[in-house]
């Protein structure tokens, strides 16, 4: 129980963040396309509920296959904070 609570070291953090950049890579997404992922979700996701956008993350990843490398896939991560649902960002 209490590996769940420990910080996670440095090597770990560098492991995830360079596995994201090679994914990334792989399908051929640049930062600059990233951003405009980005901005286009905020857009959609804020007719319908009040996010933070300062805080939103988006992510490209790697499904797990189910242990065969040929079936994985790239998936999109969106961890985007909800500040209020039902009110509409955009007039």
């Amino acid at each position: 129980m209490r590996r769940l609570f420990r910080p996670k070291k440095t090597r770990a953090i560098a492991k995830g963040r360079l596995k994201i950049l090679l994914i990334s890579d792989r399908v051929n997404c640049s930062p600059q396309m990233m951003e405009l992922l980005k901005n286009d979700i905020s857009k959609v996701i804020s007719k319908y509920m009040k996010i933070d956008e300062q805080q939103m993350e988006v992510q490209i990843g790697q499904t797990d296959g189910n242990g065969r490398r040929s079936e994985r896939k790239p998936v999109l991560y969106i961890n985007m904070p909800i500040l209020e649902i039902g009110k509409t960002g955009i007039s």
